[in-house]
């Protein structure tokens, strides 16, 4: 019996299909990964205790007397997420190199979202929904499609269990004290 839900006369969505995809290796693998890189810096700013936090934009600010990122975004965390994201990519049997571009495309996703939430005067930190969750993990699901045989469906899809999973882990991580706030 399949399961089928009709939003309208056009869209019907195939849960079994949906389901089909998420347990799809490559996708998983590709979600892992972006899930190390996003999440290793902040690990790592608890187990050094706030040492080695220089601020990626070196405190500069633009004509607009904003940061460019916030001293929330430091070489610390650009550095741990190349490096874990990397290893973990070799430990899931693919290059070290694809670990380094996912992490690469994470991180660049980040920035873009920090550089954005500054412009809008949001502090380092601050709450964004969505803005804090597609960047990052969109850049690296599409730049990643081919290396990991993805298609546009598998990318929204990884987008879209990338923003609950990230907005669940949060709370945890701020329960557990890892982070410094609940998002």
């Amino acid at each position: 019996m399949e399961l089928f839900v009709s939003c309208s006369s056009n869209l019907v969505i195939d849960y079994k299909k949906i389901l089909g995809r998420i347990v799809h290796t490559e996708l998983s693998q590709l979600l892992s990964l972006i899930i190390i890189a996003n999440g290793t810096p902040i690990v790592l700013r608890v187990l050094l205790n706030n040492r080695f936090d220089t601020a990626v934009d070196f405190g500069h600010r633009l004509p607009d007397n904003r940061p460019v990122f916030g001293n929330s975004k430091t070489w610390r965390g650009i550095f741990a997420s190349l490096i874990t994201t990397s290893t973990a990519a070799w430990l899931l049997g693919h290059s070290l190199n694809t670990g380094l571009l996912v992490a690469t495309y994470v991180v660049i996703g980040d920035l873009t979202s920090s550089f954005i939430k500054r412009r809008m005067g949001k502090p380092a930190s601050s709450k964004a929904p969505l803005l804090d969750q597609i960047p990052e993990s969109l850049f690296p699901s599409l730049m990643m499609m081919q290396t990991f045989k993805l298609d546009i469906y598998d990318v929204i899809q990884i987008v879209l269990i990338f923003i609950i999973i990230e907005l669940l882990l949060s709370h945890v991580l701020y329960k557990w004290g890892i982070r410094k706030h609940p998002y």
